[in-house]
């Protein structure tokens, strides 16, 4: 343990803590250096992502201090583009999210700015709306998305409802800064400023404002039959109320709520992972939708912003990738637009440069321009923000990421998975018609384009030995560039943190016009690929494996060899 982190050890262990959680914990960890030392060795990273991390006492956690410190800095941020700062706030079912909340609405109060937060908890999509709608010079959320129970994060907002860009991220960041952790931060306590007016709960003019924009995403027609068995799980979290009050909006009024995860509860009881990419997460929902007889199992995750789903195929019910559902849902809005007479000109679909490339077989097949972009939805919603500038917002027909976030509208600037529940609805209700599963679908698909594999590998790298092992695997990675992987020739490396991609054939060198991101993207024979890319959320090393292949069997083999050698060098 350094000085630094004794120092700020030090600090904490003499300061006046006000909540009696945290007393606790700082006495608990009295004699154990290496507890002390995750807790203290650094401050919890602000970036474009906001803040995320453990729950619990110290400098390198998230707590009231630490979120007191960066709402702060956000309020001085904006404060110095503002003359008349307002700012909106949400926040999901996590532990302590609500206190989280109050805490910053206090904060900001303090400073004089107009304050704007939803009266119950609301997901992460209805926050970027309200943004928006009430004209605001930027938002939080308080969330850590689809993380383990002991996590929490605050999402930032720009005016634009999108998350914040990396410019406004160190300008925040700076200001965070100069705040003294321990400060009062002149709070005006919450009761008050509501009596005051300059904390105000968000209206139902604005909710229902809300419903009404993601149901201008309909699809389909009362021709299509819409009374499908829908079993539903919100995951203990925010998306009960709005997905609900969408889908029966719009005619979708067949739905089993699965009852064990839909009160709120930030410890996640019978989903210790609550992210709908696992199977485990839907065990509960999938028990439900087999005994009620569903037809389809829709569950979102805590903060509302992924949508994961599973479909009744015989006896048992089959999960379905996020690139799946994205490569779906292009070539469902494509075709539907396209039969409705609505498909605009110049049509513009944006994905993610770990998302499948399957995508762009489909799009082109109906003249869709393809955008990649870095994996983070906010580059999705600045792809929207320029058409915007532009004029030509109405290209945009989708933009989605393999990590099961979905947006078809530009209403918001995040990831949405009310308006994706809202998307899955009407596609599997438009297939079932045409007595088709999503499975025979996509299977149509892979006759037509080839079949795509798409495989996510996460090794955990916790603490300060964690992070410093992750960074000399990426660097072993960027500067000893292999020839092949297992017996597979590397045609070219795009290394996003240098901004270069590298013909390995003819050393030719090209810019890639990215921000910089720690990534790098094999490009492999046979229009296959892998990606090493650290998370920006938790503390893991990601592999993504994309195999193209003349079948199922031969990509799995394939990708399996490909996995079991990376997964040496990692190690």
């Amino acid at each position: 343990m350094n000085e630094l982190t004794k120092k700020a050890y030090e600090t904490w262990k003499n300061a006046d803590l006000a909540d009696e959680a945290l007393v606790k914990e700082m006495a608990s960890i009295a004699n154990d250096e290496e507890a002390i030392n995750d807790r203290f060795y650094k401050e919890l990273a602000f970036g474009t992502g906001g803040l995320r991390g453990v729950l619990g006492v110290g400098s390198n956690r998230m707590n009231i201090y630490t979120v007191g410190k960066a709402s702060r800095g956000l309020a001085n941020y904006i404060n110095s583009i503002s003359k008349a700062p307002k700012l909106a706030i949400s926040y999901d079912s996590r532990n302590n999210s609500d206190v989280f909340a109050k805490r910053a609405a206090s904060i900001f109060a303090g400073a004089g700015i107009k304050v704007y937060i939803w009266k119950e908890l609301m997901p992460t999509p209805a926050l970027s709306f309200a943004v928006r709608e009430l004209g605001c010079d930027g938002g939080i959320m308080v969330t850590a998305s689809h993380n383990p129970a002991k996590y929490n994060g605050y999402k930032v907002y720009g005016a634009d409802g999108c998350q914040i860009a990396n410019e406004a991220a160190d300008r925040i960041l700076d200001e965070i800064n100069s705040v003294e952790t321990f400060s009062n931060y002149g709070l005006v306590d919450f009761e008050e400023g509501l009596k005051s007016g300059i904390i105000e709960y968000i209206s139902e003019d604005t909710f229902n404002a809300f419903m009404d924009a993601v149901s201008t995403q309909t699809f389909i027609g009362d021709d299509v039959d819409k009374n499908v068995k829908i079993a539903y799980t919100p995951l203990y979290g925010t998306g009960l109320r709005c997905v609900t009050t969408c889908l029966k909006k719009n005619g979708f009024t067949n739905i089993e709520i699965v009852k064990e995860q839909a009160t709120p509860n930030g410890d996640f009881p019978t989903c210790p992972y609550p992210n709908p990419e696992i199977r485990e997460a839907l065990e509960v929902g999938l028990n439900v939708a087999k005994e009620v007889g569903a037809d389809i199992l829709i569950a979102t995750d805590p903060d509302c912003d992924r949508v994961g789903i599973a479909v009744k195929q015989g006896d048992d019910f089959r999960l379905f990738s996020g690139n799946e559902v994205g490569v779906l849902l292009t070539d469902f809005i494509a075709k539907r637009k396209v039969a409705m007479g609505i498909m605009p000109k110049k049509p513009v679909v944006v994905k993610t440069i770990v998302t499948t490339d399957l995508v762009n077989r489909v799009a082109d097949n109906y003249g869709i321009e393809t955008r990649d972009v870095l994996t983070g939805f906010k580059y999705i919603g600045d792809q929207i923000a320029n058409l915007e500038k532009d004029g030509e917002v109405d290209r945009y027909l989708l933009g989605f990421e393999e990590s099961y976030g979905y947006l078809s509208g530009s209403y918001v600037r995040d990831k949405d998975a009310v308006n994706g529940a809202y998307l899955i609805a009407q596609m599997f209700a438009y297939y079932k018609a045409e007595n088709k599963s999503l499975l025979d679908v996509l299977n149509g698909l892979y006759e037509k384009y080839g079949y795509y594999l798409n495989t996510l590998y996460s090794f955990e790298f916790e603490g300060e030995s964690g992070m410093k092992k992750m960074d000399a695997i990426m660097d072993t990675f960027r500067n000893n560039t292999p020839k092949e992987i297992a017996g597979v020739k590397v045609l070219e490396v795009r290394d996003y943190e240098t901004s270069t991609q590298t013909n390995l054939a003819t050393g030719e060198k090209k810019a890639i016009d990215l921000p910089k991101s720690n990534v790098i993207k094999y490009m492999l024979e046979g229009n296959s690929s892998a990606v090493l890319r650290p998370s920006g959320t938790e503390p893991k090393l990601k592999l993504y494996l994309a195999i193209s292949s003349e079948n199922e069997a031969s990509a799995r083999e394939l990708e399996s060899k490909i996995a079991n050698e990376i997964k040496k060098s990692l190690a």
